[in-house]
C-alpha cells in the first residue's frame, strides 16, 4: 500500500472515526473529500469499505439501544435507491452529482432544523432510506437523510440506529458497485488498510461521546449534517 495513502487516509478516517463515533455520523463527510481529491481512483469502494467497518464497532458497544421497528422501510428504501446510485456514479460528471446532493442535504437540513418534530413514518424512512442509498452509492455519504429523522432521539439510540443501517446500506451498496464492476480488489485492499485509523478513531471518540450524550448531541448533529452538505458543495465546485 501506498505510504502517502497510509498517512493521508489514515488521517483522515482517524479523525472522521471521531466524529461519527460521538456523533452517529462523519467518517464519510471528513475521509470522503480527501481520499477523492488525493486518491480519485480509490473512491467510491475504499470509504464504503471504511464505513462498514466503523459501524460494527458502534453496535458492539450500543446495539442494545436500535430501533428496529422502522429500520424494515429504510431499508427498503436503500435498496430501491442503490441502483440510481450506481447509475449515477456511470453516468453523471461527479462535479454537477455532488453539488445536487450538498443542496439537497442543505434544504432537508432547513425544513427539520426548526421543527419541534419530524415526522418519522413508513414515508420518511423509505424515502430517507432511498436517498441514502443513491446519495452513499454515488459520493460515499449517505448519512444525513436517516440522521436527520432521528435527530431528536437519544445519542445512543441516533449512534445504534444509524450504524445498524450504515453496516446493511453500504453492504447493499459494496455488493451493487462489484455487480457493475464499479468496484475494484485495489478500492477495497484500500479500505481495509485503514481499519486500524477507523478503530483507534472509535475509542478516542469515548470522552467526546459522554460529553454530547449530556443533551448536545442534537446541535452536533446538525452540525455534521450541514457540514457534509457545504463540504460537497464547495469541493465540487472548486
Amino acid at each position: 500500500m501506498n505510504p502517502d495513502f497510509l498517512v493521508i487516509g489514515g488521517v483522515a478516517a482517524l479523525l472522521g472515526a471521531i466524529v461519527q463515533g460521538s456523533v452517529g455520523l462523519g467518517v464519510g463527510l471528513v475521509a470522503t473529500p480527501i481520499v477523492t481529491m488525493a486518491f480519485p481512483s480509490l473512491m467510491p469502494g475504499t470509504i464504503l469499505v471504511v464505513a462498514t467497518v466503523l459501524p460494527l464497532a458502534t453496535l458492539a458497544h450500543e446495539a442494545r439501544h436500535v430501533e428496529l421497528s422502522g429500520l424494515g422501510w429504510a431499508f427498503g428504501g436503500r435498496v430501491a435507491g442503490t441502483p440510481l446510485g450506481v447509475w449515477l456514479v456511470a453516468a453523471v460528471p461527479a462535479r454537477a452529482l455532488g453539488v445536487v446532493i450538498g443542496f439537497f442535504v442543505l434544504a432537508a437540513l432547513a425544513a427539520t432544523a426548526w421543527t419541534r418534530e419530524v415526522p418519522r413514518n413508513r414515508r420518511t424512512l423509505a424515502a430517507a432510506g432511498m436517498i441514502a442509498g443513491t446519495t452513499g452509492t454515488a459520493s460515499g455519504i449517505g448519512g444525513p437523510p436517516i440522521a436527520l429523522l432521528y435527530q431528536r432521539e437519544s445519542g445512543p439510540r441516533v449512534r445504534a440506529t444509524l450504524a445498524l443501517f450504515f453496516v446493511v446500506g453500504c453492504l447493499i451498496s459494496l455488493a451493487s458497485l462489484a455487480a457493475f464492476g464499479r468496484l475494484s480488489g485495489e478500492q477495497v485492499a484500500a479500505g481495509l488498510a485503514l481499519v486500524p485509523f477507523v478503530l483507534a478513531g472509535f475509542v478516542a471518540a469515548g470522552p467526546l461521546r459522554r460529553y454530547l450524550d449530556a443533551g448536545r448531541l442534537r446541535t452536533a448533529l446538525l452540525i455534521v449534517v450541514g457540514a457534509s452538505a457545504v463540504t460537497l458543495i464547495v469541493r465540487n465546485l472548486m
